[in-house]
């Protein structure tokens, strides 16, 4: 399974690492963000890192739909109702100066950046949609109500978001990563006060960034009570009419679009991971009924860390670990969640006043109501009796029939047929090490 761009990329090679090192910062995870969190530090002239435990980009960021945009479902509404329109402006803010520092880096590199306006639209629910319009006008942001838009599908309008922008995700991180000390094939096995062990050595670092999508650390942090996994799926089609723009249902179980050359992308099938969706055979029979002649080029699946509050987590890994961070739980828009945390981090590591860290503090309060809801799942599969389990919390494990794979309906880890590891939190097979 091979997505539009990875067959495309052309990715540098790093060697691994051998013997003992030090630094001024670690980076672990070789995904969008912990690459853009080397970049801007390697800008900013500090002594950094980053190691990868296989190659950079093999994890969720070659299977992302790459919008870049700060219209993320109807959620200014949402942050306006449950936090206060301060803290939703500032994360508006946050958001609208990631899309501009991706317009102004992807002058200079040939990633296919295109702007693309940004639609989120609803089957069902068009006061809804006034109340996200009204929201970012509140807010400052020009938005408009839509009446139609140009989709195959029954809808009662979509908010529009102009200027928004769309590209090829590993071409631009193929630019980037450019002549940044990145180590690949280098696991990060353990990490203790200021040292990571890894299978050839340790690395002595003053500050450690963790940015592997889902945190590996479980005595810090709680993050496997405050997030759980979703996973998607996506098909490349040629022979589709093209949608012009970027679109999304404000449902968490609805389609996406975006054009890429001549193809469409088309998401769907949403499900939790280790649950049941409808994957690919939901969008087959979609493109069956809508884009007759259409063909599949290439089919690629995704999943995302969802929070308690739809905010990402991005700081402190917890409030007792004041030099270990962590930028996790996107929420489907890693985009430019990963370039708010990378401009976050690099400012909180080199002690700098960042006004958006209130706003993405990972000790927030976890008292909402997806917490029980994830408590209830874990404690259901930690007492469901079954041969297979995960080794990172011992989870009973689920049969995906679509992909062959095993998966946790707890925190989202999963493995192949045979038990190895693909996804995270897990952090070795299926009868390996916890």
């Amino acid at each position: 399974m091979v997505s539009v761009w990875q067959a495309g990329a052309e990715l540098p090679h790093f060697d691994g690492l051998s013997g003992d090192m030090e630094t001024e910062v670690l980076i672990v995870g070789g995904g969008i963000a912990g690459l853009l969190c080397a970049y801007r530090l390697a800008e900013a002239g500090a002594d950094c890192i980053l190691c990868e435990a296989d190659r950079i980009c093999s994890g969720i960021t070659k299977n992302t739909t790459a919008k870049i945009t700060l219209q993320h479902g109807l959620v200014y509404h949402k942050l306006i109702r449950e936090f206060d329109e301060e803290k939703a402006r500032l994360y508006l803010e946050a958001n609208a100066e990631a899309v501009a520092e991706y317009r102004a880096l992807c002058k200079d590199i040939d990633c296919d950046f295109e702007v693309r306006d940004s639609y989120v639209y609803s089957t069902d629910d068009r006061e809804a949609l006034k109340r996200e319009a009204d929201a970012l006008r509140r807010l400052g942001y020009a938005a408009e109500l839509c009446d139609k838009v140009a989709l195959p599908v029954d809808t009662v309008g979509a908010v529009r978001v102009k200027e928004q922008a769309q590209f090829d995700p590993l071409k631009f991180l193929a630019s980037i990563c450019a002549g940044l000390r990145i180590y690949e094939h280098t696991k990060i096995r353990e990490i203790r006060e200021g040292v990571a062990i890894t299978e050839r050595g340790r690395i002595r670092a003053k500050k450690i960034i963790v940015a592997t999508h889902f945190p590996f650390i479980n005595k810090h942090g709680a993050y496997f009570l405050k997030m759980y996994q979703h996973r998607s799926y996506v098909l490349a089609l040629e022979g589709a009419e093209k949608v012009g723009g970027m679109y999304v249902d404000e449902s968490k179980t609805g389609l996406s679009f975006r054009d890429y050359g001549n193809l469409l992308l088309l998401g769907g099938g949403s499900h939790r991971t280790g649950k049941q969706g409808g994957a690919w055979r939901e969008l087959e029979k979609f493109t069956e009924r809508h884009y007759k002649g259409a063909r599949v080029k290439y089919r690629f699946a995704t999943q995302d860390c969802m929070t308690l509050d739809a905010v990402p987590y991005i700081g402190r890994y917890s409030e007792n670990t004041p030099d270990l961070f962590v930028a996790t739980g996107f929420n489907k828009w890693g985009m430019t969640s990963s370039m708010v945390a990378a401009a976050l981090l690099r400012d909180m590591v080199l002690g700098r006043e960042n006004k958006y860290s209130k706003v993405f503090d990972p000790s927030r309060t976890i008292l909402r109501p997806q917490l029980a809801l994830n408590a209830m799942e874990s404690a259901v599969n930690l007492l469901t009796p079954t041969r297979r389990r995960c080794p990172h919390l011992g989870c009973a494990l689920k049969w995906n029939p679509e992909e062959r794979t095993w998966d946790c309906p707890c925190h989202g880890s999963r493995f192949t047929e045979s038990g190895e590891l693909i996804d995270n939190p897990a952090t070795g097979d299926i009868g390996g090490e916890r």
